[in-house]
């Protein structure tokens, strides 16, 4: 099992709050930084100095880590053209040293179109966006002539399609939700990774049963499945009970749909999300500040997974 911290900057974080987690990720063993992309604070709080840039951020990051995976879980269609994201990710790539992977969806959160002026389709049309530019943005990386390309809604024409990613035929995508149809379809088409956020067990293990038939029925053999879930692991009821508040949550909730309790809780409930297939574990790391529950993970969970 690998474990990978993952962070959602919108909730109030600077560049250099991240840079210091990102940091700590790599010096701690962990297998890699994520985070998610959103421009507006979810939920009632304080914004902070507001969300960062998520493909600026990771660029920079990629200069200044040396081994971690860096991505995104996940980059809304509507918010970059297939073409544009396709050369920020590639170059983002080329400047880890081919340490990059995408995460890309339909995009959910409407107030955060509205607030900076992002159009925000109905949903259907952003799921036909998303097959469009998971076309478009693996065809530019992996073809060896200039590409074109007619849908409904993007249109390409005799493109250069470049630059390249470093990763050949190209950087890993990740497809995650618990759509019952579209979502499986679209992974087993075009997906390395299959992604279930923040669901219950038995929901986790029903969303990897609808993405391996899908892989059957497309004839693919081979998927990643992971799994993301909020992390809050203490030494004692105190800590945990501490790191609860600091977040705004209870423990009760945590321990129930999350990551939750002491490193033995934990490493237990991991191992159930290991025994239903999952081979990746994104934990969801919501105060940046403390790094020394970072170190907690690293020294009594990792080395047990």
């Amino acid at each position: 099992m690998k474990l990978r911290i993952f962070t959602e900057p919108q909730e109030g974080a600077t560049y250099d709050d991240l840079l210091a987690v990102a940091q700590a990720t790599e010096r701690l063993g962990f297998d890699a930084f994520f985070r998610s992309d959103h421009y507006l604070r979810i939920g009632a709080g304080d914004p902070g100095p507001g969300s960062t840039d998520a493909w600026v951020t990771l660029a920079g990051l990629a200069r200044e880590t040396s081994r971690i995976r860096l991505g995104t879980l996940v980059t809304p269609v509507t918010f970059r053209l297939p073409g544009p994201l396709a050369i920020s990710v590639a170059q983002v790539d080329q400047m880890s040293g081919g340490r990059v992977e995408l995460g890309l969806g339909t995009g959910w959160f409407d107030a955060e179109h509205s607030a900076y002026g992002i159009p925000f389709p109905p949903v259907g049309e952003r799921f036909e966006r998303l097959e469009e530019q998971l076309e478009i943005i693996t065809g530019l990386w992996e073809t060896a002539k200039p590409y074109s390309f007619a849908g409904a809604h993007y249109r390409v024409q005799e493109s250069p399609a470049l630059p390249k990613p470093v990763q050949r035929p190209r950087p890993p995508i990740i497809i995650g939700g618990g759509g019952p149809r579209r979502t499986p379809r679209l992974a087993a088409r075009f997906a390395d990774e299959f992604n279930l956020p923040f669901g219950t067990l038995d929901a986790t293990r029903q969303a990897f049963g609808r993405v391996r038939e899908a892989c059957e029925a497309a004839g693919r053999e081979s998927m990643v499945y992971s799994a993301a879930q909020t992390v809050c692991v203490g030494r004692d009821e105190a800590e945990i009970a501490r790191r609860a508040a600091t977040i705004g949550q209870d423990v009760a909730s945590l321990r129930a749909g999350g990551l939750a309790g002491t490193p033995a809780e934990v490493m237990e409930k991991i191992g159930r999300f290991a025994e239903i297939g999952a081979e990746r574990i994104y934990l969801q790391v919501m105060d940046l500040a403390d790094l020394d529950h970072l170190e907690l993970i690293a020294a009594e969970v990792m080395p047990h997974v």
